[in-house]
């Protein structure tokens, strides 16, 4: 086989990850998204050490141990990922990034956002508070 059908899959599934990354607000699929990328990191790296035993006679396998090296972090990431998740979760009740990252930037509702439910309080506000 071709060493280019190994690395056009994972450079596929690389940018699906990546697109994942950017594009979801749930932070469980973040963390899908950074296994599918690290996922293809690992078939890079067998393809590669398989593709270069082939030329040298050098047996040592170190693509295939730098797999097994990365699927032991990954491991370790995803369950620490989890937890991290799960105790947000539990403290704010939602594992959406963009409302975690509102809450800690201190910006819970904005006065003028339509979707918090509370009337403006500026000069509009005001006025019609006078008038009332």
């Amino acid at each position: 086989m071709h060493l280019a059908y190994p690395a056009v899959l994972s450079a596929l599934l690389f940018c699906t990850g990546l697109y994942g990354v950017l594009a979801r607000r749930n932070a469980i699929l973040v963390l899908m998204s950074v296994e599918l990328m690290l996922n293809a990191v690992n078939l890079d790296l067998v393809a590669f050490d398989v593709w270069l035993s082939r030329t040298t006679e050098d047996t040592l396998h170190s693509g295939q141990a730098l797999t097994l090296f990365t699927i032991a972090i990954a491991a370790a990431e995803i369950g620490i990922g989890l937890a991290i998740v799960l105790a947000v979760h539990r403290n704010k009740g939602t594992a959406d990034i963009d409302r975690l990252r509102d809450t800690a930037e201190g910006h819970d509702s904005h006065p003028d956002d339509p979707r918090s439910g509370t009337p403006a309080t500026g000069a509009a506000g005001e006025k019609a508070e006078a008038t009332a």
